[in-house]
């Protein structure tokens, strides 16, 4: 495909196939699950640092852990073999979950305006990041699916997370958050 495309062929002069055994990958697998728990262990304390409150901390990660959890299910019930490829995927996606979660908890905690409002305005601007994220993934995925199957796990993952942010974040935290902020301010 890459030869009538571009006019380039591979051979052994500028190309070379590597084999990786079993133990080599079994290691590299569970450095990748590592790689979640600590990045959820950095997250946290950041998250905590940012925010200085235990619960809109605590709803940050929440999500994000239910955006893995509910992804993680989601795809087991695809019969989809998770490959490191897949574990990429899920480090991708907690940096979406706490993108929108920050954004939404910071707004809630900052501004100066009716809860609802504020939530509204959250809303609007988390779900124009969102919907643009799934339509360039969804265009990335329909254009690499065929002919890259690293590609498609990272993109179907992402994808999937993506739908359960918009879930966990507008309906988990914000209510959280609300619940919080309420009982706060009476």
């Amino acid at each position: 495909l890459l030869e009538e495309f571009l006019g380039y062929s591979l051979d052994e002069t500028n190309s070379s196939i590597e084999s990786t055994g079993s133990t080599l990958g079994d290691s590299f697998y569970k450095q990748l699950q590592f790689a979640i728990l600590l990045s959820f262990i950095m997250m946290a304390i950041v998250v905590f640092i940012i925010f200085r409150t235990l619960v809109p901390s605590f709803a940050v990660v929440l999500s994000a852990f239910a955006d893995i959890v509910m992804t993680l299910a989601m795809v087991n019930i695809l019969g989809m073999r998770v490959s490191s490829a897949g574990i990429i995927a899920l480090l991708m996606l907690i940096g979406y979950s706490v993108d929108s979660d920050i954004m939404l908890t910071t707004r809630l905690l900052k501004r100066r305006d009716n809860i609802n409002k504020k939530i509204w305005g959250a809303f609007k601007t988390g779900m124009t990041m969102t919907i643009t994220s799934i339509i360039a993934l969804s265009v990335t995925l329909f254009i690499t699916q065929t002919f890259s199957e690293v590609l498609r796990q990272i993109f179907t993952i992402l994808l999937i997370g993506l739908g359960f942010d918009i879930l966990n974040t507008w309906t988990t935290n914000s209510s959280i958050l609300k619940w919080y902020l309420e009982k706060k301010h009476g």
